[in-house]
């Protein structure tokens, strides 16, 4: 399912409602959004559910605002303002050039205010408990960080839209934060929308309750088959009936020479297998019997 989150719901909300509109107990997503986002979030309904962890490492898009001026102690707006610096002396030229400094290989320390796990608990949790939380920086990759509009809502602020092309993993929360420390005047996150993760575009997407119903009825907006995602996801090895069997009693089958998870898919066009080679034979990697 292809989910255009609105804003004000965790992930774990949409889950819950998908869960709720399908009677299913097995739903699961790829790529966690924070509230305050909205855009593609990609959900997984029962067997889909073990193809979630490769959805979640692909490349993201998103557009984004931030606002120059001040600081925010989540890096965006749901966070309390902790610094207030004036922007009348920034040109367009120095904050364009503050974002370009946010592309290419990073080192990025993610928010505090973060799900990141420390010693077991979440970030956020020992943040809210009072804890002084310092998180180890990671490494990350923005392709690309287009600068579409900036504007001065008042003389002492500029907001900045956005498109970043990124790694999986990149906080843009991060990215608004460590623009504004660079430029001396501090800088959060006003909105945030993903467009994109790996080959699923935001496009495609619809409401929990229309993807459901597209579901159901095999067909329509929000709906991906299994195989069709696969698809997106891997190459495809195309298998013979006696390879298809094989496959789902357990057994390897020849080699292809093919580096990487493939998609098998047998001649009735269902998913059997994520089927990597191993020497002259190709095991299983994850299976998805039928029914």
């Amino acid at each position: 399912m292809l989910v255009d989150k609105p804003g004000g719901m965790t992930s774990h909300d949409v889950v819950a409602r998908a869960r709720r509109a399908l009677s299913v107990r097995k739903v699961g997503h790829a790529g966690t959004l924070d509230p305050m986002a909205t855009g593609l979030l990609i959900l997984g309904v029962g067997a889909a559910t073990r193809l979630l962890g490769y959805v979640g490492g692909s490349g993201k898009t998103y557009e984004a605002t931030v606002r120059l001026g001040q600081a925010t102690v989540t890096d965006d707006r749901e966070g309390d303002v902790v610094t207030t610096t004036s922007t009348a002396g920034l040109d367009d030229a120095a904050v364009r050039a503050a974002f370009a400094a946010q592309t290419g290989p990073l080192q990025q320390v993610p928010s505090a205010v973060s799900a990141v796990k420390v010693d077991g608990r979440r970030s956020y949790d020992r943040v809210r408990a009072g804890e002084a939380v310092e998180l180890a920086a990671r490494s990350v990759t923005v392709h690309r960080l287009e600068v579409r509009r900036i504007d001065r809502p008042s003389p002492d602020l500029v907001d900045v839209d956005v498109t970043v092309e990124c790694t999986a993993g990149t906080y843009i929360r991060a990215i608004a934060r460590d623009a504004g420390a660079a430029l001396g005047v501090g800088g959060h996150l006003t909105a945030l929308r993903r467009t994109t993760s790996g080959s699923f575009t935001v496009a495609e997407a619809g409401t929990v309750e229309e993807s459901a119903a597209a579901l159901v009825a095999g067909g329509g907006p929000g709906f991906l088959p299994l195989t069709d995602a696969a698809r997106l996801l891997f190459p495809e090895r195309s298998l013979t009936a006696e390879e298809a069997r094989a496959l789902g009693y357990g057994q390897r089958i020849p080699a292809t020479g093919a580096a990487g998870t493939h998609a098998a898919v047998d001649p009735d066009g269902r998913l059997v297998a994520l089927i990597e080679d191993a020497g002259r034979a190709t095991r299983v990697a994850v299976g998805f019997p039928p029914g």
